[in-house]
């Protein structure tokens, strides 16, 4: 006779199929339909309720960013996978919007220099995981590098509203920008603190 067992699911399991990875794909997966919205609604003339589209799916993407992160820690999921693929979603995300926007000219004068700010400093953040990573060095995100996040989230949402939003709510264009000259500010600072951890062990490493 044939003893069958069955066995319950093991918790914690590290796996890239995880109900966290799977909104951070989700999360990538939004890009392509919220650039398409604003260059449909921008560049091709198409209707404005394009933008209210974009604004939907973009706020579903960022509302993912606070989800995964929190499933992944009360169902005990976090991983390596998904702690490297978290920021990159993120950073794809803002960086393709910023693009699109600037683009649509929404983003335009002296503003573009928020955006530049925001754009490189998450390129120095990147290469400076990447080497740090090489020295089995974990750089943590910190409270003021999550605000700085949902600042620049906030402010995008805003911005991709733009004309439409403006019909609704005035002033919505000004905002956005007002709050992505804050986020920059804040892009700035983090930025400062993650080169200066990256320094530190870069100079320990020569040292040694």
């Amino acid at each position: 006779m044939n003893n069958v067992s069955t066995r319950a699911p093991v918790r914690g399991t590290k796996t890239s199929l995880t109900l966290p990875n799977i909104l951070t794909y989700a999360r990538i997966a939004a890009i392509p339909v919220v650039v398409g919205c604003i260059f449909a609604q921008s560049i091709l003339g198409g209707p404005l309720a394009l933008r209210w589209v974009a604004l939907a799916v973009f706020i579903a993407a960022a509302i993912t960013d606070f989800l995964d992160g929190h499933f992944a820690r009360i169902w005990d999921q976090q991983s390596a996978f998904g702690r490297m693929l978290d920021p990159i979603a993120d950073k794809l995300l803002v960086a393709s919007c910023l693009l699109m926007l600037a683009a649509d000219s929404i983003i335009h004068g002296w503003t573009l220099w928020a955006a530049i700010v925001i754009l490189c400093r998450e390129i120095l953040v990147s290469g400076l995981r990447e080497y740090l990573a090489a020295l089995r060095v974990s750089v943590p995100v910190t409270r003021l590098a999550k605000w700085k996040t949902t600042a620049q989230l906030v402010a995008i949402g805003f911005l991709l509203a733009g004309e439409a939003g403006d019909e609704v709510l005035p002033f919505t264009t000004e905002i956005g920008v007002s709050l992505l000259w804050l986020s920059a500010l804040l892009t700035m600072y983090t930025g400062y603190d993650y080169f200066r951890a990256g320094i530190h062990h870069l100079i320990e490493e020569d040292q040694g």
